[in-house]
Formats: C-alpha cells, sequence, structure tokens
C-alpha cells in the first residue's frame, strides 16, 4: 500500500493562518520601511505652500546639510506608466505647481518684436501671449527649480532683472538668479518694448513701459500661481520625432560644417521633441513643457495681430484639450511649447520664392533676379500665414500630445542648479593645449541688415556679406563713429555694420553681462542659453555637456536646450558657419569663438553640478540695471470721441441674420484705443462669442478673445476717433444656435482741462442664428 500523509481540518486551518500572518507581517514591515526616508525621518506630505514669512525660506520637510559625495541622478529608468494604479503616495518623488498667467500688454501702436520692422506695429489681436511657470521642489530638502515659457521674442535683462526683484521682494532667497530660467517661446507677433539696451529701442520705439510691465507681472504672476499650488508629484519624459514642420533656412551655411560631424545625422535641423510630463501623487495630470527647435515665424512681418504663433496654438490645443468646458486661458492644466535650438529652423517648408515672379530663390544670397534680396520670402504650408500657424502648431501638438500619453520614464534623482554672470566681450577659450582664443566686443555685421527668408531686410544688403560695402560704412563712420582696428581683427572675416560693444549713448548698445545657467531635475539637464544657436551649436553644446556629465560619474543625462533665456544675445552659430557670414553669423554678436566659449562655460557648470561643487561656482559680475524711464516715441493717449450721434460700443456695421460653419461673422464698432485697456485695466477680455441657452434663457460665453477663432481689429480714425471690428471664423462643428458678438473697452474722457479719466464701456452685436 501506498503511504500518504495527511492534515486534520484543524492542522490545514491553522498553516493557513500561520501563512497569512507572514504575509500580513511582510507587508505591514515593507509599508513602514518605505515611508521612512534613508535617515530614518518619516516622509510627511508638503505644507501648503503661501506666501507667509515662516514658510517661504523652509517650505519643506527635513532639512538635511549638502553632503559630500558625487551628485547621482537615477543610473536605470523607473519605467512605470504614468496612468497606471501604481501612482501611490509613497511613489511621489518631488512637489510640482504650475501656473499660467496673462502677459499680452498692449495690442495697438506699440511696435512688434521680431522682424524688426518699424513698419509693423500692433493693430490689434488675434490670441492672447501667457507665461507659463513650472516648479519642482525636492521632498527631502529645499531645493527646488522654476522653468518659466513665456509667450513673447525673447527675455531681455530688464525683464530678468526685474522679476527677481519682485521674487526677492516676496520669497526672500526661496527664488534666485541660480533656480529660476526665463525663456521666450521666439513668436514675433508680440509686442516690444521691454529692452535696457539702445539697439532694441530703435525699432520698438523706446522704453514702452506697459508692455515691459505686463511681462514682468506676468511672469511673477504665474510663480505665485505654481507656488500656491504645488503638490506630491511624478515627473516623466519622453522624445520623439516630429514631421513636415520645419527645415533649416540656412542651408548653404549648414554645408560649411565639417561633413563627418553631419553624416551623424539624419537631417539639417533637429527634429526631435522631448516632452516633460507632470502628475501629481494621484495620477491627476498637471502639465507638461516641451522642447523643439522650431521660429514660431508662420506669422510673417505683414501681420498686424498680437498672437503667440505656432507654438502658442500648440499650447492652445493641449490646454483646451485637458482644460474641458473652460474657456480659453483658463483651467488647471498648463502646457508649454518652449524654445530650443531654433537658430537656423524655419516653419515655412515650402522653402524660398520670389515674391514678384514664383520662383525658387534658394541660393546662398537668397536673392532674387529682380528685386534682389528683399523679394525673398520663405512660404509656409498653408494658403496664407493663419492656415500655416495652424498646419505647424497642430503637428506639433499632436507629436506632443502622442508623447505625452506614451511617457513612461520617470525622472528621478536630486535637484540642482549652477549659474554664472560672465563679461562675454572678454572669455578667454581653450581650443586645445596649445591655442587659446578670446570672444570679442558685441558688433554685427552687414549680413545683418539683410534679414532672412522667414523676414527680409532692406536696402540693397545680402546674406552671405563677408565685405563691406563703402556707401554704407561711410553712413555708419559719420552717424555712429568707426569701428575699432582691434574690433575688425577679433571678428574678422565679418564686415562691421555696428559695432555696437563700442556705442554707449545713451545706454551701451548691446550687453556685455550674460547668463549662463544649467538646472538638473534628476537625470533631465536644462540649458538656459542666452540666444539663438543654430542646429549644429546645439547639437554640439549638447554632447559637450552631456560628456562632462558622463566623465565625472553622472551617466545617462537627459540634456536639452531651452533657448532665448534670461538675456537676449542674437545668434550663436558655429565657427565654421561664421565663416560665410549668413544672418545668423553676421549675428552672432562676440565673434567667431561664440559658440566654444558658451561650450567651454556651461562644461564648467555641469561639472559643478556632477560633483556637488555649484556653492564653489564664482558668481561673476552683476549685470547693470540702467535708470531709465518710459522714454518712448509712441503717441501719448489722449482724449477719445464717438461720432455724432453714437456711443463708444455702438454698433456701426451689423452682422448678418444667419451663418453656416467655415464662415466668418463679423460686426464693428464705435472703438477706442486698446492701449486704454491695457494701461488700466488688468484680466480685460476685448471680446466673447456668447450663445443663447433656452433652457436658462439668458447668455453663455463661449469664446474669448484668446480664442485662436476669433480675431480683434482696431483702426484709427481722425479727430480722436476709431473704430473695432470683431471677427469669428465659424469652426467646423459649431453647435447651431443663436450666438451674439460682445465687445468690451475703455475711453479717455476729458473732464477738465487738466485732467482725463478712463471710462469702461461695452457693446453688443444683434444676435444672429447658425445653422
Amino acid at each position: 500500500k501506498r503511504s500518504r500523509c495527511s492534515f486534520s481540518r484543524l492542522e490545514v486551518i491553522l498553516i493557513v493562518c500561520l501563512v497569512l500572518m507572514i504575509a500580513l507581517t511582510v507587508v505591514l514591515l515593507a509599508l513602514h520601511f518605505l515611508t521612512k526616508d534613508t535617515e530614518g525621518n518619516p516622509v510627511t506630505p508638503l505644507e501648503s505652500s503661501r506666501p507667509d514669512s515662516s514658510l517661504l525660506l523652509h517650505p519643506l520637510p527635513a532639512q538635511r546639510p549638502p553632503q559630500p559625495q558625487r551628485w547621482q541622478p537615477a543610473g536605470d529608468p523607473f519605467l512605470v506608466p504614468a496612468g497606471s494604479s501604481s501612482h501611490v503616495a509613497e511613489a511621489a518623488r518631488y512637489s510640482v505647481g504650475v501656473g499660467r498667467a496673462d502677459c499680452t500688454g498692449p495690442v495697438a501702436q506699440v511696435p512688434l518684436m521680431g522682424y524688426a520692422n518699424p513698419d509693423q506695429v500692433g493693430g490689434g489681436l488675434l490670441s492672447r501671449l501667457y507665461s507659463r511657470a513650472f516648479i519642482v521642489a525636492d521632498l527631502k530638502d529645499s531645493k527646488r527649480v522654476v522653468f518659466v515659457s513665456i509667450d513673447i521674442g525673447m527675455v531681455s535683462q530688464r525683464v530678468r532683472l526685474e522679476v527677481l526683484k519682485q521674487l526677492r521682494s516676496k520669497y526672500g532667497e526661496l527664488y534666485r538668479q541660480d533656480n529660476v530660467i526665463l525663456s521666450g517661446t521666439h513668436t514675433h507677433s508680440g509686442p516690444g518694448g521691454y529692452f535696457q539696451y539702445t539697439l532694441f529701442w530703435i525699432t520698438s520705439k523706446g522704453l514702452i513701459r506697459p508692455a515691459l510691465s505686463s511681462i514682468v507681472n506676468g511672469i511673477v504672476k504665474s510663480i505665485d500661481i505654481a507656488h500656491e499650488n504645488m503638490k506630491r508629484g511624478r515627473l516623466f519624459i519622453n522624445r520623439g520625432t516630429v514631421e513636415n514642420s520645419q527645415i533649416n533656412r540656412s542651408p548653404f551655411s549648414y554645408l560649411k560644417n565639417p561633413e563627418s560631424e553631419r553624416s551623424r545625422y539624419s537631417s539639417n535641423t533637429d527634429k526631435e521633441m522631448v516632452v516633460l510630463k507632470m502628475v501629481d501623487e494621484d495620477g491627476h495630470e498637471l502639465g507638461l513643457i516641451s522642447w523643439f527647435a522650431v521660429h514660431p515665424v508662420s506669422m510673417n512681418n505683414s501681420n498686424h495681430l498680437v498672437n503667440s504663433d505656432n507654438v502658442g496654438y500648440a499650447s492652445y490645443l493641449f490646454e483646451q484639450e485637458k482644460n474641458k468646458g473652460m474657456l480659453p486661458g483658463e483651467g488647471s492644466f498648463v502646457a508649454a511649447f518652449a524654445s530650443s535650438n531654433l537658430g537656423d529652423v524655419s516653419p515655412n517648408t515650402r522653402g524660398p520664392f520670389c515674391a514678384n515672379t514664383g520662383e525658387s530663390c534658394d541660393n546662398p544670397q537668397s536673392t532674387c533676379p529682380v528685386g534682389g534680396a528683399a523679394m525673398c520670402m520663405a512660404k509656409g504650408p498653408g494658403n496664407d500665414m493663419f492656415e500655416s500657424t495652424r498646419i505647424i502648431g497642430q503637428n506639433i501638438y499632436l507629436k506632443a500630445k502622442e508623447l505625452y500619453e506614451k511617457a513612461s520614464q520617470e525622472v528621478r534623482g536630486p535637484l540642482s542648479s549652477a549659474h554664472q554672470w560672465v563679461n562675454m566681450s572678454d572669455v578667454s577659450v581653450e581650443l586645445n593645449a596649445t591655442h587659446r582664443v578670446k570672444t570679442c566686443k558685441p558688433a554685427l555685421g552687414h549680413s545683418f541688415a539683410a534679414g532672412t527668408i522667414d523676414g527680409v531686410g532692406a536696402f540693397n544688403f545680402t546674406q552671405g556679406s563677408v565685405e563691406g560695402d563703402p556707401f554704407w560704412d561711410k553712413i555708419r563712420d559719420q552717424l555712429l563713429g568707426e569701428p575699432s582696428n582691434e574690433t575688425k581683427a577679433c571678428h574678422k572675416p565679418k564686415p562691421i555694420l555696428f559695432s555696437t560693444g563700442e556705442m554707449t549713448w545713451p545706454h551701451p548698445w548691446h550687453p556685455d553681462i550674460v547668463d549662463v545657467q544649467v538646472a538638473a531635475i534628476g537625470s533631465l539637464a536644462i540649458l538656459a542659453v542666452p540666444g539663438e544657436f543654430t542646429t549644429m551649436s546645439g547639437r554640439r553644446l549638447r554632447e559637450a555637456v552631456k560628456s562632462e556629465f558622463d566623465s565625472h560619474g553622472t551617466p545617462g543625462m537627459n540634456v536639452v536646450i531651452a533657448g532665448l533665456c534670461n538675456v537676449y544675445t542674437h545668434y550663436i552659430t558655429t565657427y565654421e558657419q561664421y565663416q560665410v557670414q549668413r544672418y545668423e553669423a553676421a549675428s552672432t554678436i562676440y565673434g567667431p569663438h561664440t559658440l566654444s566659449a558658451y561650450i567651454q562655460l556651461y562644461r564648467g557648470l555641469a561639472k559643478a553640478i556632477a560633483l556637488n561643487g555649484t556653492q564653489d561656482l564664482p558668481r561673476g559680475p552683476e549685470p547693470p540695471l540702467f535708470n531709465v524711464t518710459s522714454a518712448t516715441l509712441l503717441p501719448s493717449l489722449s482724449a477719445e470721441r464717438a461720432p455724432a450721434g453714437k456711443t463708444f460700443g455702438g454698433v456701426l456695421r451689423e452682422v448678418r441674420p444667419e451663418y453656416r460653419e467655415r464662415e466668418v461673422a463679423e460686426v464693428t464698432f464705435v472703438g477706442a484705443n486698446p492701449r486704454t485697456s491695457a494701461e488700466n485695466a488688468t484680466e480685460h477680455n476685448f471680446l466673447m462669442v456668447e450663445r443663447y441657452s433656452n433652457i436658462s434663457s439668458s447668455w453663455r460665453a463661449v469664446l474669448n478673445d484668446a480664442s485662436w477663432d476669433t480675431r480683434f481689429y482696431w483702426s484709427k480714425g481722425s479727430r480722436g476717433q476709431s473704430n473695432v471690428t470683431i471677427e469669428w471664423h465659424i469652426p467646423a462643428g459649431t453647435e447651431p444656435g443663436v450666438y451674439r458678438l460682445r465687445y468690451f473697452g475703455h475711453y479717455k474722457k476729458k473732464v477738465s482741462l487738466f485732467r482725463t479719466i478712463t471710462v469702461p464701456f461695452e457693446g453688443s452685436s444683434s444676435a444672429f442664428q447658425i445653422t
């Protein structure tokens, strides 16, 4: 007989209970140790951040002194889908806050910043401009990093210094020059006038205080909102390729880079997009930052409507999708599409054509047989600039959405930031063991005045000029002074048009003191660069910094370039591209070794982060903050009048009774200068599209002036009169019903000989049907 071993029912029950008790004990022990930090201190949730002096300097628990060991990001990515059920409290790595605030400013009469075209002044609004702020704080110490992407041409030194001053007054030393990055999206359709250096005053009609204040206040407010809304969260990174959205606008310059270097890349532009996804500890979505290299110049230099261009449209689409049921510009989810190494990258994918003949002008000088360089303009993929903006913006949005949804590589590790102020006009660069070179005092070459195929220059200037023009040189010498022999020799082969580093009246024309900055969030390193790096320049900088991290024990870093940060210094080309002096090289203001100097400086910052030596970095010479007033050539705001028999907001040309989708509903009102509203109101909408609800018997706003389907035009008349036209380009899929267009404004009213007041008003179109 086969022997058998059997257990009684009681024994089985006891064995099962024993197994369950062991399993329960293991689970409880695991949970106990997971909620401890490495020193045995309980990890408590971040205290609610509020502007209270007791919290500002020490807002995070478990403060610890700096550790002497090397800084180490997570070597192996933590591969967990961002939407999975594993988003438990213990998995939170950081405290994360996001915020968005309006920074549009005046939309009328103010020169637009980007094309340097004095005739391109604001005449209305296509979309509002926003500052989008992201704060990441370490749960274990007081370190934090702030990244802000702003819908402006570029961050000026004036903006940077005024923002830091306001942050210091609010938060003490919590937000500083080393851990706050301010990055411009580079839209060429935002107001100018926010610079303190003289060169930028020329095309911006001086310093325009309302524009400067709107930008500074918007940036600070977005940081305030992010600070107030910080919560425990996690970060995920992903990257992918964006197709059919960019071309290299200086391919002949790019070809001057070594063939052995070019052969390593499949394209003459960087097509890669990097997306940083942010969620709270429960997996709820907070926001994203996308870095992608493309110029926001889908809207060309004939445009007069303030807007955020293609990358702004991508932000609009993403935020509208995530903030369901909210008006444009509202909602808690924040999506920033930030700039990168876009220096020679255009969204005008059909390339350059002669505007007068239609033939291609894709040649080294970008000139046309008839009309010269002034006729050579690049075309976008759409039938007009509005359609091209939508196409490119949608391409960018769709790729970002795909990468965001699939993001699974978690960003982990400590936070660190490194910053220096550097005199870029006098940097000694070690090229190798035997050769040292220096940067130069700032200067712009003749090809700077030629512009690009995205926005042509004036007169007879052409790209690729390596010799000066005696006519223009003589005028320069008589008006501004001749460049010194030292500056000429330093910048060769650039023929100098403006020796801005030697021009100091009424203030210096270009900055000497420049910010260089790197912020590390775990295994992500953000290089905040003060200008427009070309494609190959950006590649060399990224590789050099990554190599520096690798060589000091921090392999696997994700290195991204954030463009147009902190102070504007025009372009940065490679040494080889500099030799052919197309627009980008002529605008490389510190000479042929500018890129080498930046690579040396950013390697130093990366090394300091890798070795925990940021506290030992020399601070550098602080930049000046000039005592400038609102010296501007803008016409002053005076009392305004309505036509006889009319009132402000009265309708001059009415809507039609009925429209279909894809048609344009249009109404013209008795208007007032929009500058009055910008200078005397906050959070002000110029227009609303409202739909009548039969259920509530009331009107409900469905669109505002931040929508890309609405347009707000202002036209100045005589004797203090002006008109406003509002358009609604009715998209396919619009819900049928009864609608109306509303206008909100302010006008100046004279009440005595020496006193005027600002009076708000509004107007409304008749109701109309969409069928």
